[in-house]
């Protein structure tokens, strides 16, 4: 064969060989809620690094932050029916009561209680995962984010006695949950989505918003959050999604690969995370909120009131036997 000849049938085949490994490349859409630059987009701008530095490109992660995609209610179902590949987002109760449970007001006090109770394999998360797995959607890993609190816009008497009548609304996440622990810590709770709930604060619709920690307040609240309450009103965790047929399509070695990125994307946001949250309540005071103590007595006050008036209706509406069975195993 002539020179000119082979090396122009070398080339083809290279060229053959690069189309094939095109082909074979995935770009994977991720969701999250929050804007560039905040705590979970540099997560998980670091999960895409990591993702196709493990698979040499053949996986890519493209982000799309601030609800690019959607609300995280509306983006669940996007991945649930594969038209959304990835997000990182708190659980919609709305496709599933259940997810109620892993959002019960005060279920644990502490960082250490929390690791425990939400990390993998625990009995917690894995019933969580069951829940997704019903939804065509498979958990990767999760995303530890804070403790709740409030949120206000003005300043508001007794707001932090759980006893006390404020005659305050407070926006809070059309979950059950959140309306009930408003309405007993002496809030009105008024269900709205997230999407809505800064333009609710700004107009007077509301006076503040639970459903959110410190983190979440700078990040989308802080210019009409003039007070912030650390209630401890929830450990709030975020889960790393994708749609299970899209997974499925991923050959043995792409799946390791984004599993062990997700591991790492975990591990490494419980060792910060405690120190990201009273990172965010001062940068919440730089931006000119006013932190409003809140002594332990107060939140176990909290605790007490919403354990014995807000657990026994959540517990029965999403199913007491299945609930108290998974709370048995995961806190008591």
């Amino acid at each position: 064969m002539k020179t000119l000849e082979m090396k122009t049938l070398v080339s083809a085949v290279a060229l053959a060989a690069s189309l094939s490994t095109v082909a074979e490349a995935a770009t994977l859409k991720l969701s999250h809620v929050r804007p560039q630059d905040t705590a979970i987009d540099t997560a998980a701008a670091a999960f895409a690094e990591d993702v196709a530095a493990a698979t040499d490109d053949e996986v890519n992660v493209r982000l799309f932050p601030a609800n690019a995609l959607g609300d995280y209610t509306v983006v669940q179902e996007r991945v649930s029916l594969g038209a959304v590949d990835m997000a990182v987002q708190p659980p919609a109760s709305g496709a599933d009561k259940r997810f109620q449970l892993a959002y019960l007001p005060y279920l644990v006090q502490s960082w250490e209680d929390a690791q425990q109770v939400f990390q993998e394999g625990a009995p917690l998360r894995e019933e969580v995962e069951k829940i997704y797995a019903e939804q065509n959607i498979r958990v990767l890993g999760a995303w530890p984010v804070y403790f709740g609190g409030v949120a206000l816009n003005s300043q508001v008497e007794n707001a932090a006695d759980p006893t006390a009548d404020k005659g305050a609304k407070l926006r809070v996440p059309p979950m059950k949950s959140f309306q009930l622990m408003a309405d007993n810590i002496g809030y009105i709770g008024s269900p709205l989505p997230f999407s809505d709930a800064f333009t609710a604060v700004q107009t007077g619709v509301v006076d503040g918003v639970m459903g959110s920690g410190a983190e979440g307040y700078y990040a989308s609240f802080r210019d009409v959050t003039e007070y912030y309450l650390p209630l401890n009103t929830h450990f709030e965790m975020w889960y790393l999604l994708i749609n299970q047929d899209i997974y499925d399509e991923l050959d043995e070695t792409q799946q390791v690969a984004l599993q062990d990125a997700a591991q790492r994307f975990e591990a490494a946001r419980w060792e910060g995370a405690e120190a990201d949250q009273a990172r965010n309540e001062q940068l919440l005071v730089e931006a000119g909120a006013t932190i409003v103590p809140v002594s332990d007595e107060q939140i176990a006050g909290h605790a007490e009131l919403v354990r014995e008036n807000v657990w026994p209706v959540i517990l029965e509406d999403i199913g007491a036997e299945w609930a108290n069975s998974v709370l048995d195993k995961a806190i008591r």
